[in-house]
C-alpha cells in the first residue's frame, strides 16, 4: 500500500492513536516537520518518507495499517 498525498495531510492535520509506538514517534516527527513548512514539496518528502516506513513495517502494523488504508 502507498499513502497520497492527501492520506498525508489527513495524517498530519488528524489526531489518530496508533498502536505501533515507533509509528506515533515518526508522525510526531513530521507533524513538527510540517508545521514548520506545510508546502507542497514538503508533503511529498514527507509522503515518500511514510511510504518507505510503511512499506517496511506494514507487516507489523496490523490495525494501525487498516486506519492508514481509509484514509
Amino acid at each position: 500500500m502507498k499513502i497520497t498525498p492527501q492520506q498525508t495531510e489527513k495524517l498530519l492535520k488528524e489526531n489518530y492513536t496508533f498502536s505501533l509506538w515507533s509509528f506515533s514517534m515518526l508522525l510526531t516527527r513530521l507533524k513538527s516537520l510540517y508545521t514548520k513548512d506545510p508546502s507542497d514539496t514538503a508533503v511529498q518528502n514527507i509522503t515518500k518518507e511514510l511510504n518507505v516506513f510503511i512499506e517496511k513495517f506494514g507487516k507489523v502494523m496490523g490495525a494501525d495499517y487498516s486506519i492508514i488504508s481509509k484514509l
